[in-house]
């Protein structure tokens, strides 16, 4: 992050990080890669132009959800007959869960839209249990998986794509009528399984992120083999 300086006249200085600078940035390793591989890297660099044109980075390390454990933030859409307590017990031993109720006749979800490629394959994953006989769905695109819960916490996962030609992707959960779920751990990488549970609040998803450099080096190993340093970055001013 930016940190503003501020010099009184009498000498002390007020500094304050500016959230509103921040700036992330990712160096990307390859190696043993192809020709066709290589082929695809500089051809993207010549889309880009360097770092002249921005494009949507989704972050392979995150989770790409955002506020994935506060249901009560804004970008959760939840269903008007939806609601969420916080501090319930976690399978980690903290009070990051959260109770969802159905107070509806009908079932009602909870979700988020991610502005991401809708060919990527993804896996969604959350931890969940119910006092009850309960099904809960995930919500994967257009897919649904639906799982039986017990009293005791079971981490669910799906995996799937969404439609290849969306720019976005939904994700979430659908309870039946009258339904009492505990969650935790709300969880969407692109990947095919699911890794340890990381809590989120920007989520993984960047919309504007550039090339660091206008042009691409690589080193040449091998027949068919060549290795490379990318760079990106993103910075929420630009």
């Amino acid at each position: 992050m930016r940190t503003l300086v501020n010099t009184a006249p009498d000498g002390t200085i007020f500094k304050l990080a500016d959230p509103g600078a921040a700036k992330v940035e990712w160096q990307l390793e390859y190696a043993a890669l192809g020709d066709a591989e290589l082929a695809t890297l500089l051809q993207f660099f010549a889309a880009a132009e360097g770092t002249l044109n921005n494009f949507t980075f989704v972050d392979p390390t995150a989770n790409l959800l955002a506020w994935s454990g506060d249901l009560s933030n804004a970008v959760w859409d939840a269903a008007p007959f939806l609601s969420s307590i916080a501090a319930i017990a976690d399978p980690a031993g903290g009070n990051n869960a959260w109770q969802v109720t159905n107070s509806g006749t009908a079932v009602q979800e909870i979700t988020q839209t991610l502005t991401a490629p809708g060919v990527y394959l993804y896996c969604f994953s959350i931890y969940a249990k119910s006092a009850s006989p309960t099904t809960l769905t995930l919500l994967l695109g257009s897919n649904r998986y639906s799982q039986n819960l017990s009293p005791n916490w079971q981490r669910f996962a799906c995996t799937g794509t969404s439609d290849p030609a969306a720019s976005s992707v939904t994700f979430g959960i659908e309870l039946g009528a009258e339904a009492v779920v505990d969650v935790y751990g709300l969880q969407v990488e692109p990947q095919d399984t699911p890794s340890l549970y990381k809590a989120s609040t920007t989520g993984g998803c960047y919309e504007n992120a550039r090339l660091g450099n206008d042009t691409l080096s690589f080193t040449t190993t091998d027949v068919n083999r060549h290795s490379a340093t990318v760079t990106i970055f993103y910075a929420s001013y630009l």
